[in-house]
């Protein structure tokens, strides 16, 4: 589930979002090597089982038992649900962290209900045959998403886990908020929102008030930031980067 990806020096963990998976980041590792030594991780129910409760809490728990090795303070970045475990984790274990970069995602959901996206999910025309009928089907920037995190059998490829696990996982957010979490940080942070953001309407910025925070917004960019628009993802990233980790 965790993944040495190389590089030296402070570690780098990158967190994927829902229906992702380590793989998410292959575009992104080679840079970031040049920063730290670099971790991917894949989330519980993505590719392995999920914890007994669906709950934020016990996916940052599985998170920190997988990382318990790794004795000095992460660089967390994270895309949309990933970012927010980053976040979770990051309160509750504040010697863990040393810098976080969230990607797409607010803290508070409260009133949406993930039924609909997962009825669309299992309308999907599962297994799909090759890679063509994958981008097909999803387009070139969510096809080359899935195409990572998808798994391949004998007869082509699926998702990597049940849609009920990924619909459970996104209704939680539907019934709580994480401002709280988010409050309790004391670590530098970067917050990079696409221009068509699934998060709700200015919390991103709202965010962004908490003391030590950068705040990023995209143009052209949707919720994929890092694919649809690498390069500048990159130099964000790594103008942060910079900052944080040359002060000692």
């Amino acid at each position: 589930m965790l993944y040495d990806e190389g590089g030296t020096g402070v570690p780098i963990l990158l967190l994927h979002g829902l229906m992702g998976s380590a793989r998410t980041w292959s575009d992104q590792l080679g840079w970031l090597r040049e920063f730290g030594h670099v971790y991917t991780f894949d989330a519980a129910g993505h590719g392995r089982p999920a914890p007994a409760e669906l709950g934020t809490e016990a996916f940052v728990a599985d998170l920190a038992a997988a990382t318990a090795a790794i004795a000095d303070p992460m660089v967390l970045v994270g895309h949309s649900m990933g970012a927010l475990h980053g976040w979770v984790f990051a309160a509750a274990h504040p010697e863990r962290v040393r810098a976080l970069v969230v990607e797409d995602i607010a803290p508070d959901f409260r009133g949406r209900t993930a039924a609909g996206w997962a009825a669309m999910i299992d309308g999907w025309p599962q297994p799909f045959p090759d890679e063509a009928a994958v981008l097909s089907y999803f387009g070139d920037v969510a096809g080359r998403y899935f195409l990572r995190a998808f798994r391949r059998d004998g007869d082509g490829y699926r998702l990597h886990g049940a849609v009920s696990t990924f619909r459970d996982i996104s209704e939680e957010w539907g019934g709580r908020d994480f401002w709280a979490q988010w409050e309790a940080l004391r670590i530098p942070a970067l917050l990079i929102e696409g221009e068509f953001t699934i998060t709700p309407a200015g919390q991103m910025r709202r965010m962004a008030e908490r003391a030590g925070t950068r705040y990023v917004w995209v143009a052209g960019a949707g919720h994929l930031v890092h694919d649809e628009q690498p390069q500048r993802y990159r130099e964000e990233v790594e103008s942060f980067l910079r900052d944080v980790l040359t002060r000692g």
